[in-house]
């Protein structure tokens, strides 16, 4: 069989940076081979640049994309613009898409993604019917369309459908809702057996556990499906994001949202709770202790001014955190860090947030940080950054930008997490195949074409 061999300055692994590395790949994009100290030979592909572990996406609505940036005019100060209002402007742009225009606008979000380093996706997928609200033949129509979507722009995704059941914390769901709705968990079960049976034809898609949120489904059907669907995949659930979720949820069940799902759901290392901005001290720790994952979004979260998680609190507790776009108002993995970081030093008046007992160096802390747990939020338990017999997906970059070529190895991981933007990445290497250099995605402008077609047929922008 036919191998390939990448020739590279560096590469990241989680002891440190090896030098002057080939790695040979076989046809199925996975390595066959890492050798350091090396020099380069007649037919290898000779990347100028550092290979960092591709970077997780493990949090994206895809079908947001298309408003991107068109929230952000006001009316004045008498008209209230926050979350509930965002989420209007939502609902209408989630009422109106097509299959074939969301598999247009997720294969252009996946190829942005791609540009920027991201090799997975978990895509939290919740606009699962027709515009009338009535399921399609196939339940997994639309989660089928998000799968080809990554398959064209060369990712890999997760698919998480979602169960969403309730408008609010004892209420029906709404009109605008009507897409997203499994009214029970039977319902929920087809959808999600359907979904996984759409990853069947895409070897680089698996799928996941969704619950939308703690107002979206009764909680008695979250406890149920939290401990008796399938345990060994990923559970995901929007928590504790808003602060009028929580006084909704205490009024409701006498608890907070976190505060209960650590007391009734016993959360373990396969939860990834996203955004859960709004935590008592218990509750951080609690988080920690259980083992469960959080998934930040700081672009998105700053936009929709939902606050700052307790981030000091939670490392300190040895929580274990990854990244998101939700949004995307935002795509860049490195703004993505460098925001929640700053965040933090802003709220602590401290510097380097990213650390932990093992770790001081918070370029290396952070990118530990989302290789390990975005993994986890794909089902993916691999420790080691590259390894024989894993996918070969990597981000590169560029050795030729003057702080990288100055930078010593000690240096080099918190200059990359810190002091660089995406013109300096040379390429993204996906399942062995480069799918983005020098800052655009190989398939680009036919990828940008059917975004721009359906963009216009939307009237939305």
């Amino acid at each position: 069989m036919k191998t390939t061999t990448f020739y590279l300055n560096g590469l990241l692994q989680r002891s440190g940076w090896l030098e002057n590395v080939r790695v040979t790949i076989n046809h199925k994009g996975r390595i066959n081979a890492i050798e350091a100290n090396q020099e380069a030979q007649t037919g290898d592909i000779e990347m100028n640049g550092f290979g960092v572990p591709g970077f997780q996406n493990a949090h994206s609505h895809a079908f947001q994309y298309a408003m991107a940036g068109l929230a952000e005019s006001h009316e004045g100060s008498a008209n209230p613009d926050d979350f509930w209002s965002w989420r209007e402007a939502m609902y209408q742009l989630a009422l109106g898409v097509a299959p074939e225009q969301m598999e247009a606008i997720a294969t252009m979000l996946y190829s942005e993604m791609a540009r920027h380093g991201y090799t997975n996706v978990a895509e939290f997928h919740y606009v699962h019917h027709g515009k009338d609200g009535r399921p399609y033949e196939n339940l997994a129509e639309m989660g089928s369309r998000l799968i080809a979507a990554a398959q064209t722009a060369g990712i890999g995704i997760t698919l998480v459908p979602i169960f969403y059941q309730k408008g609010g914390f004892d209420k029906d769901p709404v009109e605008q809702q009507r897409r997203f709705i499994s009214p029970t968990i039977d319902d929920y079960l087809r959808l999600l057996d359907a979904s996984a049976a759409s990853c069947a034809f895409y070897d680089n898609a698996n799928v996941g556990i969704g619950i939308h949120s703690m107002r979206g489904v009764e909680p008695s059907d979250i406890e149920i499906v939290a401990k008796t669907f399938q345990q060994d995949i990923p559970f995901h659930i929007h928590v504790a994001e808003q602060l009028k979720e929580i006084e909704d949820c205490e009024a409701h069940l006498g608890k907070r949202p976190v505060e209960w799902l650590l007391e009734n759901v016993e959360p373990n290392e396969r939860f990834h709770l996203v955004h859960a901005t709004h935590l008592t001290d218990a509750e951080t720790t609690g988080i920690a202790e259980s083992k469960a994952h959080v998934v930040l979004c700081p672009s998105t979260e700053g936009n929709l001014g939902d606050g700052l998680f307790p981030l000091g609190k939670f490392q300190g507790a040895g929580g274990r955190w990854s990244i998101g776009t939700d949004s995307h108002i935002g795509i860049n993995p490195l703004e993505e860090l460098r925001i929640l970081d700053y965040g933090q030093r802003l709220i602590t008046h401290k510097r380097n947030t990213f650390y932990s007992e093992d770790e001081g160096n918070g370029g290396m802390f952070a990118l530990e940080m989302v290789t390990d747990a975005g993994r986890k939020a794909m089902n993916n338990f691999e420790s080691e950054y590259f390894k024989e017999g894993e996918p070969f997906n990597t981000c590169v970059i560029d050795a030729n930008v003057p702080l990288i070529a100055s930078s010593s190895l000690e240096n080099l991981a918190s200059t990359i997490v810190f002091a660089t933007d995406a013109s300096m990445h040379l390429a993204t290497i996906s399942y062995g195949e480069v799918v983005a250099k020098k800052g655009e995605h190989v398939n680009t402008e036919e990828i940008k074409s059917k975004f721009l077609e359906v963009i216009k047929d939307l009237k939305v922008r």
